[in-house]
């Protein structure tokens, strides 16, 4: 899998979680709804300084994000 795509996963659960839109996300990140779309769904790469204002729109620690796609790596790495 991945890593776009372990990335998109989390960032649109976290966005789900918090009964947000895409629309309301991605106009607190300054980026375009289509992008941020693109990017949930593991289509588009992300910079760094993207994806920290995607975090920071979610209100959420960008480590915790990386964190826990690092788990799901570590988890898909055991049963290789």
């Amino acid at each position: 899998m991945l890593l776009r795509t372990l990335l998109g996963v989390e960032l649109r659960r976290r966005r789900v979680a918090q009964k947000r839109t895409l629309l309301d996300v991605s106009g607190a990140a300054r980026v375009s709804l289509g992008y941020l779309s693109e990017v949930e769904r593991g289509r588009k790469e992300v910079s760094s300084e993207c994806l920290a204002a995607i975090c920071d729109a979610l209100g959420v620690s960008l480590g915790s994000v990386l964190n826990a796609v690092a788990l799901e790596v570590a988890a898909i790495e055991s049963t290789i």
